[in-house]
């Protein structure tokens, strides 16, 4: 009973022929008839697959050799035209994709290839696209895993890239050496502005003060003067005479022998010897041109 009816899973598709020629749609999934040397079938799996391209040396715009390692993924629309269409969509895709990678290489330059993984990754899955769309597959997509250029120029781009950065920390330093003294000039600049101000405050309260300092001094040399005139209209001439004769009483308790005595005070010991004797004796003492206060 086996031989005659086949289990399909659901991924995959049978394509049945009876004596040889196909007799309709793919058949799956579940049972399918098959009567032997009648039926003729061929399976095919409906899921994605993947299949690594060997690393194939490919030359550039510049002649430069690089090997390049590339998956590529790939599931089968249209079983019919899967089986019919091409003997093998599997090699067939493999040669597709080598053929197109060398071609993309081919047309671009070494420095191109080394940078756009991308785009040469939806270039390749477009060009194969449009050829196996006619065997029913479908090219997903093309991932490059891989470009290995030859050891010099790996050691010529690694000794670019060691250059480019020393360059890179040369202008890095110099631009973070030009911002710190920018920086430092500009506190200088502002120190000096604030120190400028701060002195010219200074002096101002300097000036200020001084003025007020010189304003109370005069004033209170005024109110001293004002003081001395108001006390002094007060003392009289007997007044006047104890002041001398202290004067004089001090004069003799001192060193000197020689004393410089004014004419003025000689007037005013005569003047002051008349009002004492005019006190002894009780009689008013006469004016000398100035005023004269009663005997006590």
């Amino acid at each position: 009973m086996a031989l005659f009816f086949k289990i399909v899973p659901e991924f995959q598709r049978v394509v049945r022929f009876t004596l040889g020629k196909y007799d309709g749609a793919p058949r799956g999934p579940g049972w399918v008839w098959v009567l032997p040397f009648i039926h003729g079938t061929m399976t095919v799996d409906l899921r994605e697959e993947v299949f690594d391209v060997e690393p194939q040396t490919c030359i550039t715009k510049d002649n430069a050799p690089v090997t390049v390692d590339m998956l590529t993924f790939m599931r089968v629309v249209d079983p019919e035209m899967a089986v019919l269409r091409v003997q093998s969509y599997r090699l067939a895709a493999r040669g597709m994709a080598i053929t197109t990678l060398r071609a993309v290489v081919g047309d671009m330059a070494l420095d191109d290839v080394l940078a756009k993984r991308e785009h040469i990754n939806s270039i390749m899955q477009a060009r194969m696209d449009e050829v196996t769309d006619r065997w029913g597959v479908k090219v997903n997509a093309v991932e490059i895993r891989e470009i290995l250029p030859p050891r010099e120029i790996q050691e010529a781009m690694s000794r670019q890239m060691s250059a480019e950065r020393n360059r890179r920390a040369v202008v890095t330093e110099s631009e973070g050496t030009r911002e710190a003294a920018i920086k430092i000039a500009e506190g200088n600049r502002q120190s000096a502005i604030l120190n400028a101000e701060g002195e010219k405050q200074s002096a101002i309260l300097n000036a200020e003060g001084n003025r007020q300092a010189a304003i109370l001094n005069a004033e209170g040399f005024s109110m001293a003067l004002d003081r001395i005139f108001q006390s002094a209209s007060k003392v009289d001439e007997k007044t006047m005479a104890l002041q001398y004769l202290d004067m004089m009483r001090s004069l003799a308790s001192g060193p000197s022998t020689k004393w410089v005595i004014p004419m003025e005070l000689t007037s005013f010991v005569q003047g002051f010897a008349r009002n004492m004797a005019s006190a002894a004796s009780g009689a008013p003492a006469p004016n000398n041109g100035g005023g004269t206060n009663p005997a006590p």
